[in-house]
C-alpha cells in the first residue's frame, strides 16, 4: 500500500533542506502495510472512480483520508451528530445547526493537519507535467530507477483514467481533448512500456485522435519542444529560442528578465536545449513513436511548414502576423548566422549564461525549482551538462516532492504543494469561528509551520543580477525549500501572523518576533506598482504589448506579470490588520499604499459589477477578493457604488437552490458560467457568502445569506467532511488546478462568518 509520508528526508543523500524538511509530503509505496480488508478498500476506491471517471473527473484524496483515519480516528457518533436543514421550507437556519457543522467540520479537518502544522493535498489537475516527466527520466536512462514499478502502474492508472471518452486528453483533467496533452499522455504511455494494443485499445484511440486531426506536426510549441529532445520532432520545426535573448540589455523591455517568472524560467532551459539542439537517444522505440504519430513519414514532413502549425482545439492565442515574421527571420536568416564562426561564439556565450542561471535557481531552491514545468526542463540541462553531477542526483531527490497518489493514481503537482497558502486561509477559516478555545491545537501547530516557513536566509548572491525580487523576509506558496515567495502568500503569511501574535500564548504559541512582522511588511510595500495594483510574485516589469510576442498558443496571457485583484486585495487586508496593531510602523507608506491599491480595484471592476478571478473559479473567487480589498480600505455598501455594483452582480447569480456554481470555463470564456445542470459549489456558495458579508448583506437582506448557509451545511457528510465536487483553481486564463483543501476551508470560514456576524449579532436586536 501507498503511505503518505510527511516533512521527512534527513536521511536521503542528495536531498537537502533549510528546516529539515518541514512541509515536506512524499509518498511511498510500502509493499507489506496494510491488511487485507484495507487493501481491498483501496482498490475498490481506485475501481470506483474508474467506472464514474467521466460523471466525476476529480479524484476526492480517498487514500489520504483511509490512513488519516486510521492514524486520526475521529468518531462522532452520538457527540456531534449530522445536521439537515430541510430544503424548500420556511425552517429556519439556527444557531445549533451552524455550531453543530462547525464544530464536526472542525473535528474532522483537525485529523488531516500534520503535527508540523500544515494541511497535506493534492495540488495537480494540469494533464502535460506528467509525460513531461517521464519523458525527462526517460531521456537520461532513469525512468525506471526512480520510477520503480509501483511507480509506473499508478502513472498508467492516472493517464488512462483521465482519458476523454473521444480518446484524447484535456489540458486539465476537466478540460475537452487538446493535440498537447493527447501526444504527450500517448508518449508518455508507450514510454512506460504500453503498447499500442495495450488497454482495451484506448491507446490506439489516442493514435487516431492524433491522426485525425493531422498529427503531431500540429502540437503547440511547448510539445514541439518536448518531442524535440526526445527525437520524435525535428529541431528545425521549432520557431527560434535563441539563448542570446539574455544578453540583451536589460534596460530593454524584451529582456527576459523582465518577464513573468514562470514564463522566464521555462524559457531559460528550453533556450538552453534549443541553442545546443539536443537529442536524446535514439532507439527503436523512438523510431517507431517517430511512425505512429504522424500521417506521413517521418523524412517526408516539411518541418519549416510545422513551426506555425497548432491543432484547433489548443489555438487559445492566434499569433499575430508580426510575430510569424519576426520568426522567420530568426529561423532562417539570425539561426545560419549564428552557426558561423564568429558568431558561433555568441551563442556559446549565450549558452554559459543561460545555465549560469539555471545554477542559480536550483541552488536557490534546493532543486526543487518554482514548479514543476521548469523543474523537469532544469534537471534535464543539468544532466545534459555532466550526467555524473552532483547537481542532477539532487535533482532526482526531489522528483518525489512532486508526486501524489489519489485513488485516480499517481500524479504530477504543478508545485511541490500549496502548503503555506492553505494553512493561512485555514486559519482564516478557524479564527472565524470563534471556536479556538475548542481547536487551539490546530492554530497552535499552524502558527508553527507559518514561522517555519517565513523565508529568513538571505540569496547567496544579490537576487536582482538573476531578475529576481527581494525574498527574505516574505512567505512562498508551499514550502521554506520552495523558496519563492509569492505577493498573496507573503500577505496571506502576515496577516494571520499579525492575527495569531495577538492570542494567548497558552492557545497558540509563541508569536512570530516583532521584527520579523517589520521586515515582511517592508517586502509587502515593495511589491506594489505605480498603478495601486500588485502582481504575482514580483513588480510588473514590462507591457501588455509584449504579449504580441509570446509564442505560447494555448495558454492565455503569460509573458509578463500582470496585476491582479486577488493579490492586490490580499495586502491591503494584510497591512490593514497590521496597522490596527501596530498603527505606527510606516504609516504614512500603509496609508498610501491602500489609497492606491482600492483604486486600481476600482479601476479593474467590470461593468457588471464583477472582478475576473485568475487564480480560482472565476468571478465569485475574484468578486470576493475585490469586495473585501474595498471594505478593508475604508470603502462601505452605503459610499461605494463597486460594492454595491458587485453585490447586485453575486447576488443575480444565486441559484434556486441558495448555493453559487461556477464553471471552469468561466476563466477560459471570460463569461460567467453556470456549473451543468445549474447545479451549486460549496466552494462559490463559500466565496459569495464571504463577499455578501463583508459588505453589509445582513443588515439589508439576510434572506440570501440563509439560503446559501442551508446548502453548505445539507452538504457536510456524515463524518464531518465536505464532499469533493468540480475543479476550482486557475492559471493562465484557461488551465485548472487542484486545491483539495479548499472543500473543506472554504465552508467552515464562511458558515464562521456567518455564525458570528449574521446569526448571533440578530439576536441583539
Amino acid at each position: 500500500m501507498w503511505k503518505l509520508k510527511l516533512s521527512e528526508g534527513i536521511n536521503e543523500p542528495w536531498g537537502r533542506s533549510l528546516n529539515n524538511h518541514v512541509g515536506r509530503q512524499v509518498w511511498e509505496f510500502e509493499p507489506n502495510l496494510g491488511t487485507p480488508e484495507e487493501q481491498a478498500q483501496v482498490e475498490k476506491l481506485r475501481n470506483d472512480f474508474t467506472k464514474n471517471r467521466f460523471q466525476m473527473k476529480h479524484s476526492s484524496d480517498l487514500l489520504m483520508r483511509l490512513q488519516f483515519v486510521k492514524e486520526n480516528p475521529c468518531d462522532m457518533k452520538g457527540q456531534l451528530p449530522q445536521v439537515k436543514v430541510e430544503e424548500n421550507s420556511e425552517e429556519e437556519v439556527n444557531e445549533e445547526a451552524v455550531n453543530t457543522t462547525l464544530r464536526r467540520a472542525l473535528r474532522f479537518y483537525s485529523t488531516l493537519q500534520s503535527e508540523d502544522g500544515f494541511w497535506p493535498g493534492d495540488y495537480a489537475g494540469p494533464l502535460f507535467l506528467l509525460p513531461c516527466l517521464v519523458i525527462g527520466l526517460y531521456i537520461t536512462g532513469d525512468l525506471n530507477t526512480i520510477l520503480q514499478v509501483e511507480y509506473r502502474r499508478e502513472m498508467l492508472r492516472y493517464l488512462y483514467n483521465h482519458q476523454n471518452e473521444d480518446g484524447g486528453w484535456g489540458l486539465h483533467i476537466e478540460g475537452e481533448s487538446t493535440m498537447l496533452n493527447t501526444v504527450l499522455s500517448y508518449v508518455g504511455l508507450r514510454l512506460l512500456g504500453e503498447r499500442m494494443d495495450g488497454e482495451d485499445g484506448a491507446i490506439e484511440k489516442a493514435r487516431k485522435w492524433i491522426l485525425g486531426r493531422g498529427g503531431a506536426t500540429y502540437i503547440p510549441s511547448w510539445g514541439k519542444i518536448w518531442l524535440s529532445v526526445l527525437g520524435v520532432y525535428d529541431w528545425s520545426g521549432n520557431n527560434p529560442i535563441p539563448p542570446e535573448t539574455w544578453l540583451l540589455p536589460d534596460f530593454l523591455p524584451t529582456h527576459p528578465g523582465r518577464m513573468w517568472c514562470h514564463t522566464r524560467l521555462v524559457l531559460l532551459p528550453t533556450s538552453y536545449l534549443y541553442g545546443k539542439r539536443f537529442v536524446g537517444k535514439i532507439n527503436s522505440l523512438v523510431l517507431c513513436l517517430r511512425e505512429e504519430l504522424y500521417t506521413r513519414p517521418y523524412d517526408k514532413i516539411d518541418w519549416n511548414c510545422a513551426r506555425f502549425l497548432c491543432a484547433q482545439e489548443d489555438l487559445y492565442r492566434q499569433h499575430p502576423m508580426f510575430q510569424d515574421m519576426l520568426w522567420n527571420f530568426s529561423h532562417k536568416v539570425a539561426e545560419p548566422l549564428l552557426k558561423k564562426w564568429p558568431f558561433s561564439k555568441i551563442r556559446q556565450i549565450g549558452l554559459d549564461t543561460v545555465m549560469k542561471h539555471i545554477h542559480y535557481e536550483d541552488e536557490n531552491t534546493q532543486y526543487i525549482c518554482i514548479a514543476g514545468v521548469n523543474k523537469v526542463l532544469n534537471m534535464l540541462c543539468r544532466w545534459v551538462e555532466d550526467p555524473n553531477s552532483e547537481a542532477y542526483k539532487r535533482h532526482l531527490a526531489r522528483i518525489k516532492d512532486y508526486l501524489w497518489v489519489a485513488e485516480d493514481g499517481m500524479k504530477m503537482q504543478a508545485y511541490n504543494g500549496s502548503q503555506l497558502w492553505d494553512t493561512a486561509f485555514a486559519v482564516h477559516a478557524i479564527l472565524s469561528t470563534n471556536l479556538v478555545d475548542e481547536y487551539g491545537s490546530m492554530l497552535k501547530k499552524a502558527n508553527n509551520y507559518i514561522k517555519t516557513t517565513q523565508v529568513r536566509t538571505k540569496s547567496f548572491e544579490d537576487p536582482s543580477c538573476w531578475y529576481r525580487h527581494e525574498f527574505q523576509e516574505g512567505w512562498p506558496f508551499s514550502s521554506l525549500d520552495n523558496g519563492w515567495i509569492a505577493t498573496d502568500t507573503t500577505a496571506e503569511g502576515l496577516n494571520v501572523s499579525v492575527l495569531l501574535s495577538e492570542m494567548s500564548y497558552d492557545l497558540v504559541g509563541e508569536a512570530i518576533p516583532l521584527n520579523r512582522l517589520f521586515e515582511a511588511v517592508n517586502v509587502v510595500l515593495s511589491l506594489q506598482n505605480s498603478s495601486g495594483g500588485v502582481a504575482s510574485y514580483e513588480r510588473t516589469r514590462s507591457y501588455a504589448w509584449m504579449e504580441m510576442l509570446n509564442p505560447v498558443e494555448n495558454f492565455g496571457e503569460s509573458i509578463i506579470d500582470y496585476q491582479y485583484v486577488e493579490c492586490t486585495s490580499s495586502t491591503i487586508q494584510c497591512l490593514k490588520s497590521f496597522t490596527k496593531h501596530y498603527p505606527k510602523h510606516r504609516r504614512r507608506e500603509i496609508e498610501e499604499f491602500i489609497a492606491k491599491g482600492a483604486n486600481f480595484i476600482e479601476s479593474i471592476q467590470r461593468p457588471d459589477g464583477s472582478w475576473y478571478g485568475s487564480w480560482g473559479v472565476c468571478f465569485t473567487y475574484g468578486t470576493w477578493f475585490g469586495i473585501k480589498g474595498l471594505v478593508d480600505s475604508g470603502r462601505k455598501y452605503e459610499n461605494s457604488q463597486s460594492i454595491r455594483k458587485a453585490c447586485d452582480f453575486l447576488l443575480s447569480k444565486q441559484l434556486d437552490s441558495g448555493g453559487w456554481g461556477e464553471s471552469y470555463l468561466s476563466c477560459v470564456d471570460r463569461v460567467y458560467t453556470n456549473l451543468e445542470g445549474n447545479k451549486a459549489h460549496n466552494v462559490n456558495t463559500a466565496w459569495a457568502m464571504l463577499a455578501l458579508i463583508e459588505a453589509g448583506q445582513a443588515h439589508r437582506d439576510p434572506t440570501p445569506l440563509h439560503r446559501a448557509a442551508r446548502v453548505l451545511i445539507n452538504s457536510q457528510m456524515e463524518n464531518g467532511d465536505f464532499p469533493q465536487q468540480e475543479i476550482m483553481g486557475s492559471f493562465t486564463r484557461n488551465c485548472m488546478i487542484s486545491y483539495s483543501a479548499w472543500r473543506n476551508i472554504f465552508p467552515i470560514w464562511a458558515l464562521g462568518a456567518y455564525y458570528n456576524r449574521v446569526l448571533l449579532p440578530s439576536k441583539k436586536f
